[in-house]
C-alpha cells in the first residue's frame, strides 16, 4: 500500500503566524492557513475542515465498496463530516467527527443498509484513526 504525504509550514508565531499546507497529489498547493482561518472563518483552510474532508471521502469510499461487495451496483451516496474541536485545558481537542449521509441505493431495505452502513462506518480507516465519538446518521431514498 502507498504511503501518502502531506506537509505544512509556519512563518511567525502565535496568532499572528501564517501558514501554508499542500499535498503530495498537488490536490492542495500553498494552501493558507493560520489562526484565523481555524477560528475566525476567514478565508482559507484549518486542519478539522481537512480531516472531515478526508473522514467524509474515506467513509465514502468504504461504503461504496461495502455495497458492491452486497451485490448492489447502482446508486449514490453523499456524505457531509461535521468535525467539532473544544478547548481542553491550554489547548484544544476533537471531540467528534459527525457524518451524514445520503444516500440512494435502489433495491435494498433500510435495515440492510444501516448495517452496512455502520460496518463501513467502523472499518474505514480514517474513523480507525481518530480518537474521538464518530457518529452517523442516514437518509436512503427509495
Amino acid at each position: 500500500m502507498p504511503t501518502r504525504n502531506g506537509s505544512a509550514r509556519y512563518e511567525g508565531l502565535g496568532k499572528d503566524g501564517k501558514g501554508w499546507v499542500s499535498t503530495q497529489s498537488g490536490a492542495l498547493s500553498e494552501q493558507p492557513y493560520g489562526f484565523a482561518t481555524r477560528f475566525e472563518n476567514e478565508p482559507g483552510t484549518n486542519p478539522e475542515e481537512l480531516i472531515a474532508a478526508a473522514h467524509a471521502s474515506c467513509f465514502t469510499m468504504a461504503l461504496s465498496f461495502a455495497l458492491a461487495g452486497a451485490g448492489h451496483h447502482d446508486g449514490s451516496l453523499e456524505t457531509s463530516a461535521k468535525v467539532t474541536v473544544e478547548k481542553d485545558g491550554e489547548g484544544f481537542t476533537i471531540t467528534k467527527s459527525a457524518l451524514d449521509l445520503h444516500a440512494k441505493v435502489p433495491r435494498i431495505s433500510q435495515d440492510d443498509f444501516d448495517r452496512i452502513a455502520a460496518e463501513a462506518k467502523k472499518n474505514c480507516p480514517v474513523s480507525k484513526l481518530l480518537n474521538a465519538e464518530i457518529t452517523l446518521s442516514t437518509t436512503l431514498d427509495a
